[in-house]
């Protein structure tokens, strides 16, 4: 969780809709803390890298270590977390959000289909600039 990394992702045996994309290298970065983000920035900005997707995680560790989780924290305690997580992850039969059954039926009934203007209209957030209080 340390620092900035980095992979490549070759695109293989695609599906037929995506055949244009057979072969192309993804790639993708991941950034703990707010330092290693700041270092992201710099980069893509000094036009030293680019990535296809990056995910930051402000706090160390992700949610495992951040805002609402028990304190104290340490890495032991962020792994110790991580792991009861992924094990209770792998025993849910059900573990995509757009897999969920209820959900595609919210699909179906109300919303049409994903990123449909109903969607957006209900599902989307919209952030404006607001003062210090």
């Amino acid at each position: 969780m340390e620092g900035i990394r980095e992979a490549v992702i070759k695109l293989e045996n695609v599906k037929d809709e995506y055949k244009f994309l057979e072969g192309v290298e993804v790639k993708v970065a991941i950034a703990h803390g707010i330092r290693n983000a700041k270092q992201i920035v710099e980069t893509i900005l000094k036009k030293e890298n680019f990535w296809h997707f990056i995910e930051i995680m402000a706090c160390p560790g992700g949610c495992l270590g951040g805002g609402g989780q028990p304190i104290p924290t340490n890495p032991a305690v962020r792994d110790a977390r991580a792991k009861a997580i992924y094990s209770e992850d792998e025993l849910l039969s059900l573990r995509k959000s757009h897999e969920n059954p209820e959900i595609k039926q919210i699909y179906e009934e109300f919303f049409e289909c994903p990123n449909s203007k109903i969607s957006h209209k209900f599902l989307h957030t919209h952030y404006t600039p607001r003062g210090r209080y």
